[in-house]
C-alpha cells in the first residue's frame, strides 16, 4: 500500500450567495480555475493527472452534467483525463479526497485531483426542484429536517447556551478579519476575475467576515429557524450561504519519487460516521477518534483542528465533548464569518488546514464536519517535514 500524499492546496475566495461578488460566476469556471492552479503548483504536466474527483453538494443547473468533467475541460486540461462529481453533502470536497487517497493508496492511479465546488447563488439549498419522498415524510420527517432545526435540537438538547454561540460567532469574525488584515489566506488563495454589476474586477478576499459585528449586534437578532423562545441559532451564529471552489492535487509515494517533489502532508486517516438526523455533531464524535485511529495516534496529538461552523452550537457541542483546546479550532475564523460553500467546504478547509500547519510547524491536523442527514465526516493530516 502506497502513502497519500498532498503536493498542492489552492482556494478561491468565498463569495456571498445571491449578493457577492461571484453571482454571476458559473461554478464549472471557478473548479476549472482551481483545478488548474493545483496541478501547475505542483509541477507535474497535466496529462499525468489520471483522475479528477470533485465534490458538489447539489450537482445540478450549472454545476450539474458531471461539472468536474466540464471543469477538465473548460481548464483546457487534455480529454484523456476523466472526471467524476461525488455528492456528500457537507463533507464532498473532503470525501473527493478519501475517494482519491484511496486508489492512490491500492496504486489504482498515481496522480490525482481532488476538491469541491458549489454556487449556491445559482443552485439553492434542497436545489432547484424539491421532491422529498411522500412515505419517509409522512413516517419519518427527520430525513428531511431543515439544517437550522438541527442546530435548534443540538443547543436545546444538549444544553448550549445563546450567549455561548453568539461569542463564538464573534470569534469567528474577529479571527477571520485578522486573518486577512495580515494576509494569511494570500498564498492559498487563486484570484479570479469576475464580472459583477459595478464591473469587472480581480476577487481575491473572502467577503463574509464583519468587521462591525459585536456581541451587543449578534445578541439583538431573533432566531432564524424557530419562534422566539424556543430558536437559538440565528443569521448571526449560522454559516454563510456561499460560492467558492477549492482543489488540491494527491500523488502516491511512486508519483511522489518519480517527480521529485516536496509534498505539502500525508493524508493520514479518513472516516465518516451517522447517528440520527435530527442533529448535526454527534457523528463527529464517532469519526475522529476512527480517523485518528487510522492515522496511528491520539485525539490529543492533534496540533490544529478545523471544525466547520455549519452552526455555532454543533461547533460547540464538538469541541466540548471532544475536549478539543478552543485555541486549537479555528484560528482564522469559520464558516460563520468565512462562509460554507456546501460542497466545496471539505477541500476548502483542508487547503486552509495545511497552509497554517506549515506556517506554524504543527505535526498533525484535522479536518472535520457535520453532515446533513445526521452524519459527520473527519480527515486527518501530517505535515511533511
Amino acid at each position: 500500500m502506497q502513502d497519500v500524499y498532498v503536493v498542492s492546496a489552492v482556494r478561491t475566495a468565498v463569495g456571498k450567495a445571491n449578493k457577492g461578488s461571484l453571482v454571476q460566476c458559473r461554478p464549472d469556471e471557478m473548479a476549472a480555475v482551481v483545478i488548474k492552479e493545483a496541478i501547475g503548483r505542483a509541477g507535474v504536466p497535466a496529462g499525468r493527472v489520471q483522475d479528477i474527483v470533485l465534490g458538489c453538494a447539489f450537482p445540478e443547473g450549472s454545476q450539474g452534467m458531471n461539472i468536474a468533467r466540464v471543469a477538465q475541460a473548460r481548464a483546457g486540461i487534455p480529454d484523456s483525463v476523466p472526471g467524476i462529481t461525488i455528492n456528500r453533502f457537507c463533507s464532498s470536497g473532503l470525501e473527493a479526497q478519501a475517494i482519491a487517497g484511496a486508489k492512490l493508496e491500492a496504486g489504482l492511479l498515481g496522480v490525482a485531483v481532488a476538491g469541491g465546488v458549489e454556487s449556491m447563488s445559482s443552485i439553492p439549498m434542497g436545489g432547484l426542484k424539491y421532491e422529498p419522498n411522500p412515505a419517509l415524510t409522512r413516517e419519518r420527517p427527520e430525513v428531511y429536517i431543515a439544517m437550522g432545526h438541527c442546530g435548534d435540537n443540538v443547543a436545546r438538547e444538549f444544553k448550549l447556551r445563546r450567549e455561548e454561540l453568539d461569542a463564538w460567532a464573534l470569534r469567528s469574525h474577529q479571527r477571520a478579519v485578522n486573518a486577512i488584515d495580515q494576509g494569511l489566506f494570500t498564498e492559498e488563495i487563486v484570484p479570479l476575475d469576475v464580472t459583477t454589476p459595478a464591473g469587472s474586477m480581480r476577487f481575491d478576499t473572502d467577503e463574509g467576515p464583519r468587521r462591525d459585528t459585536s456581541l451587543e449586534v449578534l445578541s439583538r437578532l431573533k432566531p432564524a429557524f424557530a419562534e422566539p423562545g424556543r430558536g437559538f441559532c440565528t443569521a448571526g451564529n449560522s454559516s454563510q450561504t456561499s460560492d467558492g471552489a477549492a482543489a488540491v492535487c494527491l500523488m502516491n509515494g511512486k508519483a511522489v519519487e518519480e517527480f521529485g517533489l516536496k509534498p505539502l502532508a500525508r493524508f493520514r486517516g479518513y472516516a465518516v460516521a451517522a447517528g440520527d438526523p435530527r442533529f448535526l455533531g454527534p457523528a463527529q464524535l464517532e469519526a475522529i477518534p476512527k480517523a485518528c485511529e487510522q492515522a496511528g495516534i491520539a485525539v490529543s496529538e492533534l496540533g490544529l483542528i478545523e471544525n466547520n461552523e455549519a452552526f455555532a452550537s454543533q461547533c460547540l457541542y464538538v469541541i466540548r465533548e471532544m475536549g478539543f483546546d478552543p485555541e486549537k479550532v479555528n484560528v482564522n475564523g469559520g464558516a460563520i464569518a468565512l462562509g460554507h460553500p456546501l460542497g466545496c467546504t471539505g477541500a476548502k478547509l483542508t487547503v486552509q488546514l495545511l497552509h497554517e500547519m506549515k506556517r506554524r510547524g504543527v505535526t498533525y491536523g484535522l479536518v472535520t464536519m457535520c453532515i446533513g442527514g445526521g452524519m459527520g465526516a473527519a480527515g486527518v493530516f501530517e505535515l511533511c517535514a
